[in-house]
């Protein structure tokens, strides 16, 4: 019964903040796209703001919630992917980079909110502030791992779009051809390489390695916007 206990604290106070930190990223895009001049989100109902309309049963709960039974060092996942017709933007090459940043745009967003909030959950009862504290803190963290996670400049990753977006035609192409190959880059990284590592004798994981940095100076950023928010 204890163990059942634990495993539904853990999963109340994870459970909302990686649903909206997944799901809202990827509405995000689908508004941007729609914004700038694509319509394929909206005519496939995904330019909502309603979680259920983006869920991934894998990543945006299997994933995750394996991660954080595992004690892992980070929490990512990802939900269903909102397709968009970069040929259908009005500034395509321009566009697409909006179309990206706004993902992780909005987890920094989320982020900034829930540490403002965090400084006001002692004003409910002893018996919510606490879970309402934890929840806040967890969607701060959630949020930027998953805003620095996609800010990697590796196809189809937002940081790869960006990266597409800035670099001159020849080297944009290029760029542009690794995402066939993204997703196993990324397994490898994170799971295959450290695994690899071990059974040597080694401890190499390049994806924390890579991410931490990241995640701690925009920690940094988001606790000093928050301070100023909650005066």
């Amino acid at each position: 019964m204890d163990q059942i206990a634990d495993f539904a604290r853990i999963l109340s106070v994870w459970l909302l903040p990686v649903l909206l930190a997944i799901t809202l990223h990827e509405a995000a895009h689908a508004w941007t796209a729609e914004k700038l001049g694509d319509d394929t989100a909206r005519r496939l109902g995904r330019v909502s703001f309603n979680p259920v309309r983006h869920v991934d049963p894998f990543g945006t709960f299997l994933l995750p919630g394996l991660l954080v039974l595992a004690g892992a060092p980070f929490v990512f996942g990802w939900a269903k992917p909102v397709p968009v017709a970069f040929h259908r933007l009005r500034r395509p090459k321009t566009d697409m980079i909006w179309v990206a940043l706004a993902g992780p745009g909005i987890n920094i967003a989320m982020a900034v909110i829930a540490a403002t909030a965090m400084h006001f959950t002692d004003l409910p009862p002893d018996w919510l502030g606490p879970w309402l504290h934890e929840n806040l803190q967890n969607a701060v963290l959630v949020n930027l791992v998953l805003a620095a996670f996609n800010m990697l400049p590796l196809p189809p990753l937002d940081g790869g779009r960006v990266l597409v977006g800035v670099l001159p035609g020849p080297l944009a192409v290029r760029v542009a051809r690794l995402e066939r190959y993204g997703l196993l880059i990324l397994i490898a990284a994170v799971f295959l390489l450290p695994m690899l590592a071990a059974q040597l004798g080694y401890q190499i994981n390049p994806l924390a390695a890579l991410l931490l940095p990241m995640v701690q100076f925009l920690y940094d950023v988001v606790l000093l916007l928050s301070f100023w928010g909650a005066g």
